[in-house]
């Protein structure tokens, strides 16, 4: 797999029915070791290691309904009182991280009015805090604690 722009982590692979797995700690089960989900597992490992979000907050493959289609964001952060409050979303080390990824998740946002978007390949990480009465954001020029959320 890739070497990314995060700390490494006790990574827990499998080999299931001859496909490749990876241990996910929120999901609490082996999931298909693809380049999206090694950059997921090590981003979700990375804010619960070492900015401190609680791993009871976070979520990954959550399902949305938009009338009858159905998104899925990659990983949301709940606040205590189950609000949706960052949403996190993913690609593989080899997808830039253009406009059209953050309008993926700008899609996702208008459904859970968040505080915070990232987006992350890995290699390059993007976050930016969003001013709802404003109707504005601000790109942060890294990810932040969770206390200072």
């Amino acid at each position: 797999m890739y070497r990314l722009n995060l700390p490494s982590y006790e990574i827990k692979i499998a080999e299931r029915q001859g496909k490749r797995m990876i241990f996910d700690v929120l999901r609490r089960k082996y999931v298909a070791l693809t380049p999206e989900e090694w950059v997921r597992q090590h981003f979700v490992h990375y804010l619960i290691e070492h900015k401190q979000y609680p791993q009871g907050l976070l979520a990954n493959e959550v399902q949305l309904q938009v009338g009858d289609k159905s998104l899925r964001c990659d990983t949301l952060l709940y606040t205590k009182e189950t609000k949706p409050r960052m949403i996190i979303e993913y690609k593989a080390p080899t997808v830039a991280l253009s406009q059209k990824v953050f309008d993926q998740i700008t899609v996702y946002n208008y459904l859970l009015h968040v505080d915070y978007l990232i987006v992350s390949n890995g290699m390059q990480h993007i976050c930016c805090r969003l001013d709802h009465e404003h109707q504005q954001y601000t790109y942060l020029e890294d990810i932040p604690m969770y206390q200072d959320l």
